[in-house]
Protein backbone atom coordinates (compact mmCIF):
# COMPACT_ATOMS: atom_id res chain seq x y z
CA UNK A 1 0.00 0.00 0.00
CA UNK A 2 2.77 2.47 0.83
CA UNK A 3 4.51 1.56 -2.40
CA UNK A 4 1.32 2.37 -4.35
CA UNK A 5 0.98 5.63 -2.44
CA UNK A 6 4.60 6.59 -3.25
CA UNK A 7 4.05 5.87 -6.94
CA UNK A 8 0.88 7.96 -7.04
CA UNK A 9 2.60 10.78 -5.21
CA UNK A 10 5.51 10.69 -7.66
CA UNK A 11 3.11 10.77 -10.63
CA UNK A 12 1.21 13.72 -9.15
CA UNK A 13 4.39 15.72 -8.62
CA UNK A 14 5.78 14.87 -12.06
CA UNK A 15 2.88 16.73 -13.69
CA UNK A 16 4.12 19.98 -12.18
CA UNK A 17 7.59 19.31 -13.52
CA UNK A 18 6.32 19.09 -17.11
CA UNK A 19 4.24 22.29 -16.97
CA UNK A 20 5.15 25.18 -19.24
CA UNK A 21 6.77 28.19 -17.65
CA UNK A 22 6.48 31.63 -19.22
CA UNK A 23 8.18 34.98 -18.61
CA UNK A 24 6.39 38.21 -19.56
CA UNK A 25 6.24 41.92 -18.83
CA UNK A 26 3.04 43.20 -17.26
CA UNK A 27 1.36 46.58 -17.80
CA UNK A 28 3.47 48.18 -15.06
CA UNK A 29 6.69 47.06 -16.74
CA UNK A 30 7.50 44.39 -14.16
CA UNK A 31 8.73 40.95 -15.21
CA UNK A 32 6.37 38.14 -14.19
CA UNK A 33 6.71 34.34 -14.27
CA UNK A 34 3.95 31.75 -14.45
CA UNK A 35 2.41 28.85 -16.33
CA UNK A 36 -0.06 30.96 -18.35
CA UNK A 37 0.62 34.57 -19.38
CA UNK A 38 -2.31 36.99 -19.54
CA UNK A 39 -3.63 38.03 -22.95
CA UNK A 40 -2.41 41.64 -22.59
CA UNK A 41 1.16 40.67 -21.60
CA UNK A 42 4.12 42.00 -23.56
CA UNK A 43 7.39 40.21 -24.43
CA UNK A 44 6.13 36.72 -23.65
CA UNK A 45 8.84 34.03 -23.79
CA UNK A 46 8.53 30.35 -23.01
CA UNK A 47 11.16 29.25 -20.51
CA UNK A 48 10.40 25.54 -20.26
CA UNK A 49 8.60 23.27 -22.70
CA UNK A 50 5.52 21.27 -21.72
CA UNK A 51 7.11 17.88 -22.35
CA UNK A 52 10.23 16.39 -23.88
CA UNK A 53 8.29 15.84 -27.12
CA UNK A 54 7.80 19.60 -27.51
CA UNK A 55 11.56 20.27 -27.71
CA UNK A 56 11.55 19.87 -31.53
CA UNK A 57 8.71 22.41 -31.65
CA UNK A 58 11.13 25.02 -30.31
CA UNK A 59 13.45 24.47 -33.27
CA UNK A 60 11.31 26.50 -35.73
CA UNK A 61 11.62 29.47 -33.37
CA UNK A 62 15.36 29.45 -33.94
CA UNK A 63 14.78 29.73 -37.69
CA UNK A 64 12.70 32.88 -37.37
CA UNK A 65 13.51 35.79 -39.63
CA UNK A 66 15.01 38.42 -37.30
CA UNK A 67 13.76 41.19 -39.59
CA UNK A 68 10.15 40.00 -39.43
CA UNK A 69 7.76 42.27 -37.57
CA UNK A 70 5.83 39.69 -35.58
CA UNK A 71 8.58 36.98 -35.36
CA UNK A 72 6.06 34.17 -35.80
CA UNK A 73 7.19 31.16 -37.81
CA UNK A 74 5.77 31.11 -41.32
CA UNK A 75 3.55 28.33 -42.53
CA UNK A 76 4.74 26.57 -45.69
CA UNK A 77 2.06 28.41 -47.69
CA UNK A 78 3.12 31.78 -46.29
CA UNK A 79 6.79 31.01 -46.97
CA UNK A 80 5.89 30.03 -50.55
CA UNK A 81 3.92 33.23 -51.08
CA UNK A 82 6.77 35.27 -49.60
CA UNK A 83 9.27 33.66 -52.00
CA UNK A 84 6.90 34.23 -54.93
CA UNK A 85 6.52 37.89 -54.00
CA UNK A 86 10.29 38.37 -53.62
CA UNK A 87 10.86 36.66 -56.98
CA UNK A 88 8.25 38.88 -58.67
CA UNK A 89 9.83 42.00 -57.17
CA UNK A 90 13.29 40.89 -58.32
CA UNK A 91 11.99 40.21 -61.85
CA UNK A 92 10.26 43.59 -61.96
CA UNK A 93 13.44 45.33 -60.82
CA UNK A 94 15.52 43.44 -63.41
CA UNK A 95 13.03 44.33 -66.17
CA UNK A 96 13.18 48.00 -65.17
CA UNK A 97 16.99 47.93 -65.19
CA UNK A 98 16.98 46.29 -68.65
CA UNK A 99 14.58 48.97 -69.95
CA UNK A 100 16.77 51.75 -68.54
CA UNK A 101 19.88 50.18 -70.05
CA UNK A 102 18.15 49.87 -73.44
CA UNK A 103 17.05 53.52 -73.30
CA UNK A 104 20.59 54.56 -72.37
CA UNK A 105 22.04 52.56 -75.30
CA UNK A 106 19.52 54.09 -77.72
CA UNK A 107 20.26 57.64 -76.53
CA UNK A 108 24.00 56.97 -76.67
CA UNK A 109 23.78 55.67 -80.24
CA UNK A 110 21.68 58.67 -81.29
CA UNK A 111 24.07 61.16 -79.66
CA UNK A 112 27.10 59.49 -81.26
CA UNK A 113 25.44 59.56 -84.71
CA UNK A 114 24.63 63.25 -84.31
CA UNK A 115 28.21 63.99 -83.23
CA UNK A 116 29.62 62.06 -86.21
CA UNK A 117 27.37 64.08 -88.54
CA UNK A 118 28.57 67.36 -87.02
CA UNK A 119 32.21 66.29 -87.26
CA UNK A 120 31.88 65.03 -90.86
CA UNK A 121 32.30 68.50 -92.35
CA UNK A 122 29.07 68.46 -94.37
CA UNK A 123 27.07 71.63 -94.65
CA UNK A 124 24.36 71.53 -91.99
CA UNK A 125 21.32 73.73 -91.76
CA UNK A 126 18.63 74.55 -89.26
CA UNK A 127 15.31 76.32 -89.52
CA UNK A 128 15.01 79.70 -87.83
CA UNK A 129 11.90 81.23 -86.21
CA UNK A 130 10.71 82.65 -89.55
CA UNK A 131 10.81 79.20 -91.09
CA UNK A 132 13.83 79.93 -93.28
CA UNK A 133 16.74 77.56 -93.74
CA UNK A 134 19.93 78.86 -92.13
CA UNK A 135 23.29 77.13 -92.61
CA UNK A 136 25.60 76.65 -89.63
CA UNK A 137 28.84 78.59 -89.71
CA UNK A 138 32.08 77.33 -88.12
CA UNK A 139 31.41 78.96 -84.74
CA UNK A 140 27.90 77.48 -84.50
CA UNK A 141 29.22 74.08 -85.63
CA UNK A 142 31.92 74.08 -82.92
CA UNK A 143 29.37 74.99 -80.21
CA UNK A 144 27.05 72.23 -81.48
CA UNK A 145 29.96 69.77 -81.42
CA UNK A 146 30.87 70.76 -77.84
CA UNK A 147 27.24 70.36 -76.74
CA UNK A 148 26.95 67.01 -78.53
CA UNK A 149 30.21 65.75 -76.97
CA UNK A 150 28.77 66.54 -73.54
CA UNK A 151 25.60 64.63 -74.44
CA UNK A 152 27.66 61.64 -75.60
CA UNK A 153 29.64 61.75 -72.35
CA UNK A 154 26.41 61.81 -70.34
CA UNK A 155 24.70 58.92 -72.14
CA UNK A 156 27.69 56.71 -72.99
CA UNK A 157 29.29 56.27 -69.57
Amino acid sequence: MTRLFAILLALALSGAATAQTYKWTDQNGRVQYGDTPPADAANVTRLRAASPSSAPAAAPEARKDPTAKDNKPLTPEQAFQKRQQERAEAEQKAAQERAEAQEKRTNCDSAQASLRQLQSGQRLSTVNAAGERVYLDDEQRSSQIARQQKTVADWCK
